[in-house]
């Protein structure tokens, strides 16, 4: 599986559990944001996570400080860009080699 194709599957995941797309791969000086998608009234900032091994604590643990400070920042560019406030969080959606999904609701933030 492609991360191309990690990130097709996490938003028919998301898609299927209530969630819409608003962007993908968003691109700024800072970084990239894979998926922007709202959940009601929450925009939520998704990092998509393959891993086929387990080694090193997985998907989960590839998500380093550095990478969350990254999508903070970009993030922060992109609620400038709306020009209004709205609730938001982090989750994470990681998938392994089997192609099992784990969706991780506020995985990180401030």
């Amino acid at each position: 599986m492609t991360g191309s194709e990690a990130e097709d599957a996490a938003l028919a995941h998301l898609v299927a559990h209530g969630c819409r797309l608003e962007t993908r791969n968003y691109r700024s000086r800072f970084g990239e944001i894979d998926l922007i998608v709202r959940e009601g009234a929450t925009l939520v900032f998704v990092e998509v996570r393959k891993r086929s091994r387990h080694d090193f604590g997985g998907a989960a643990a590839s998500i380093t400080a550095s990478k969350q400070a990254k999508l903070l920042t970009t993030a922060r560019q992109y609620l400038a860009q709306l020009g209004r406030e709205v609730p938001c969080r982090f989750d994470a959606v990681l998938i392994d080699g089997a192609g099992h999904i784990e969706w991780l609701r506020n995985a990180f933030g401030e």
